[in-house]
């Protein structure tokens, strides 16, 4: 089975694409290489640095006519959304709306998505379930939802199968250090550098971390669901920036030097997801512990300093 993964040489899409040599299947990636690195695609698999948005991306459908294609590929900042929310909505609504035209037009039998929590704005219960209104309070929420959206009137138009994958924080190996999103990578690149964390707000606002590997192998059971559906992936436990803080301490046998500044625009006091309906029809649920996941992270990036 032919597989194109957008986003392919990104965080959470590399281990994906792993996943997907593993049963046998044949991944082809797409990547601007915006935030991408090309050292994480695999050798000897197809790779194309083109942007979602290009027209030059029907060349990739017609060349190797996947049948499933999984769409990573994102502007995923909120802080970003709201200084160009403009850029934000071509790269997360119509870049997905460039995918969607070409899923229709070379017959691709499904194609899983990557959305986001930052879709429900503020909750109004937790854990939040797919059940909860939606009503972002981002750009970047509202760019994700929009593409959601899109997706549902081209299966009811077009007959394209979909699974939704609404993730909650994820955090691991291969996060873009330097980019504005990841809190987790963030602080552990400050801390190895023994560098002071910024925290917006208190630090009693709380995430829900799923940890990468988890994420990649709930698109690997998306595939293979005969459903069109939309799934949290998430952990069901909130972890305030506080404890973060406190688990990378204990991680990295130091002490962090910490300042606290003004809450952002746009970002969510409090959330955590249930993920009871991927357990139930997706047959998936988190299997990495959150300290577990935190310190393999940490050793990651400490292998990156000492080389």
């Amino acid at each position: 089975m032919k597989v194109l993964v957008t986003g392919g040489a990104g965080f959470i899409g590399s281990f994906i694409v792993e996943e997907i040599i593993k049963l046998g299947w044949e991944p082809i990636v797409v990547d601007d290489l915006s935030t991408g690195n090309l050292s994480f695609v695999p050798k000897n698999t197809p790779f194309y640095n083109i942007d979602i948005r290009s027209q030059s991306l029907e060349q990739v459908f017609r060349m190797h006519n996947p049948q499933v294609v999984i769409h990573q590929a994102a502007q995923v900042s909120v802080e970003f959304s709201s200084r160009q929310p403009f850029t934000d909505c071509e790269i997360n609504t119509l870049g997905t709306l460039n995918i969607l035209k070409l899923c229709a037009k070379y017959k691709v039998s499904k194609l899983v998505y990557a959305s986001s929590a930052a879709v429900y704005g503020i909750a109004k219960e937790v854990p939040i379930t797919e059940n909860h209104s939606v009503l972002p309070i981002s750009f970047y929420g509202l760019s994700k939802y929009s593409a959601e959206q899109y997706i549902h009137l081209y299966q009811q138009l077009y007959g394209l199968n979909y699974t939704i994958l609404r993730y909650s924080n994820v955090y691991g190996m291969r996060q873009n250090m330097h980019s504005e999103a990841g809190v987790v990578s963030i602080f552990v690149n400050k801390a190895i550098k023994e560098q002071q964390l910024t925290v917006y707000g208190d630090g009693n606002q709380t995430r829900d971390f799923v940890f990468v590997r988890d994420v990649a192998k709930a698109n690997i059971q998306a595939v293979t669901y005969m459903g069109n559906e939309t799934f949290n992936i998430s952990t069901n436990q909130p972890v305030a920036l506080n404890e973060l803080i406190a688990v990378l301490q204990q991680s990295l046998s130091q002490p962090l030097e910490i300042i606290y500044a003004d809450p952002r625009a746009g970002d969510i006091k409090d959330s955590y997801l249930s993920y009871a309906r991927a357990k139930q029809l997706l047959k998936w649920e988190p299997q990495i512990a959150f300290e577990t996941g935190i310190n393999e992270t940490v050793e990651y990036y400490q292998s990156l300093v000492r080389n």
